[in-house]
């Protein structure tokens, strides 16, 4: 699945994301580019899930249609 993180501006935040997505998935596989603010994720959670503790984290996401 893919998501726009508008906020993630730099590899600190890509981190946070990163330390996010994994907090509901450790064996997730994720893919982030703070340059375009895109995040690719493999993983066995729900994008309800990701986009909730996204959220939560301070880095709101939206769809990405691919």
């Amino acid at each position: 699945m893919q998501f726009h993180i508008e906020n993630m501006t730099c590899f600190g935040c890509a981190k946070s994301v990163t330390k996010a997505i994994q907090s509901v998935d450790a064996g997730a596989l994720i893919k982030t580019d703070p340059e375009t603010r895109k995040v690719e994720v493999e993983t066995s959670a729900a994008r309800a899930e990701i986009e909730a503790v996204l959220a939560e984290a301070g880095y709101p996401a939206l769809r990405e249609t691919a």
